[in-house]
């Protein structure tokens, strides 16, 4: 589940190269997957979008490394990212490596030492001393395995409706989730408020509009297949979405990611 966290925001800023991949298997519950990117025209603005998980993203030539919690709306940041590595953090993510409930980082952007303390430069040296993706990615798998601790996890109920809120299933509803799950709406809400810090129905449109933004950046990808690849009803409500989700037109999104060259580790 590896998911799109930002591009660029200037017209005309160059192209960014991008490799992604999932974790080992046995951290796939906690770590959503890994990034590794470099921009080809140097530093230009980056658009954040909505995500319903928290990122850590390390630049080797910029500010210090930041932690992004989940967040509904977009947002610009101004010093655009040159080159180094991201990855996400689901919920259990967040409470077994931060020992903290996601919704603490809602909206909030700060420093990774802040919240890893001692072993944040550490990793970031290690990170910024290997020699491509592939082994920063392992140094992930390594250094994450040892540090996350598996048994501090929040609310399973509550978990297992923010995965499922992920997968491709159309158009499901919170009151047929919360059926499916043998759960109350009102349980689900209070325990999203809690846990995750977005309401559920808001993750529902942050996973739809992440599915339509990774059809997107398919060699093959047109409007129409990011339409049926986010379970949208109709162009219409793409489009709204799209502006509300992004701040851009559906077109000026399709160009700002079809200038991400993505590249297999």
């Amino acid at each position: 589940m590896v998911q799109i966290h930002s591009a660029r925001a200037d017209a005309g800023a160059g192209p960014c190269q991008a490799v992604a991949r999932l974790p080992e298997p046995r951290l796939r519950p906690f770590v959503s997957g890994y990034s590794g990117f470099r921009a080809t025209a140097g530093p230009s603005r980056r658009r954040l979008f909505p995500l319903a998980q928290t990122t850590v993203i390390i630049d080797f030539a910029g500010p210090v490394p930041l932690v992004t919690g989940p967040r509904a709306t977009p947002t610009v940041y101004e010093d655009g990212w040159r080159h180094g590595v991201a990855f996400g953090l689901t919920p259990a993510g967040v409470f077994a490596l931060l020992g903290m409930p996601m919704s603490e980082l809602t909206g909030v952007t700060g420093p990774l030492e802040d919240l890893l303390g001692r072993r944040a430069r550490p990793l970031v040296d290690e990170l910024g001393e290997a020699p491509d993706p592939a082994a920063r990615f392992a140094v992930l798998d390594r250094r994450l395995d040892a540090w996350l601790a598996p048994d501090r996890t929040p609310d399973a109920l509550v978990t297992r409706a923010w995965w499922r809120l992920q997968e491709p299933a159309g158009r499901l509803t919170i009151e047929a989730l919360a059926g499916e799950l043998g759960a109350s709406r009102r349980y689900l809400e209070l325990g999203f408020r809690r846990q995750i810090g977005l309401p559920p129905k808001t993750v529902a449109r942050i996973a739809r509009f992440q599915r339509a933004m990774y059809a997107l950046t398919r060699p093959s990808a047109t409007l129409a297949t990011a339409v049926a690849s986010g379970g949208f009803a109709d162009q219409p409500h793409f489009t709204r979405e799209v502006r509300a989700m992004s701040g851009v037109t559906p077109t000026e999104l399709f160009a700002f990611l079809q200038d991400v060259e993505q590249r297999a580790p």
